[in-house]
């Protein structure tokens, strides 16, 4: 299901609790509508612009692995050392999130739901994710939503499996 990005990154702005970074370009945009009516057109591709540039985030990341290897996932992927993917509470299942950690980035998808500990964390990466991203314990990460692949069973799997070009699996940078 292709994702609207406007709605993935206000959902995206909710999770990591800076909803309040998005208001002005929700009220850019409330005003680029009001009673000039012809006016809306060129100044609503503007408007669009800064949420575009605000959509970088912090948030706390877990990870998550061998406890679950060869259980499904919320998307329906199988759980082995080799998916790279993250888990989310809202965004849909296939939404691709650059994350950032220490100068190290990886593009990977949501395919699981949670984290579900008590310590206020939003993200919860794959065993696979965090170690590509030099991750051994809960630490803060950079993310950003930047677009969305079709779900699949083999959703996650590393570049060099045969089945990952079709799949959109998770992209280096």
């Amino acid at each position: 299901m292709p994702v609207n990005f406007k709605t993935a990154m206000a959902l995206l702005s909710l999770l990591s609790g800076t909803a309040c970074l998005a208001s002005p370009a929700v009220s850019a945009s409330a005003a680029s509508t009001g009673p000039a009516g012809g006016a809306s057109a060129p100044t609503s591709a503007p408007a669009s612009t800064p949420a575009k540039t605000k959509v970088h985030t912090t948030g706390i990341a877990t990870w998550f692995g061998p406890g679950f290897y060869g259980q499904k996932t919320a998307c329906g992927q199988t759980l082995t050392p080799g998916v790279l993917g993250v888990a989310n509470r809202t965004l849909p299942c296939g939404t691709l999130v650059k994350v950032t950690y220490e100068h190290r980035a990886l593009t990977v998808p949501v395919l699981d739901r949670g984290p579900y500990s008590n310590i206020g964390a939003d993200w919860d990466l794959t065993a696979g994710a965090a170690e590509a991203l030099g991750i051994s314990e809960t630490v803060r990460i950079g993310t950003r939503v930047v677009g969305s692949t079709p779900n699949s069973p083999t959703l996650g799997l590393p570049a060099g499996s045969p089945s990952s070009a079709v799949a959109g699996g998770a992209l280096a940078g």
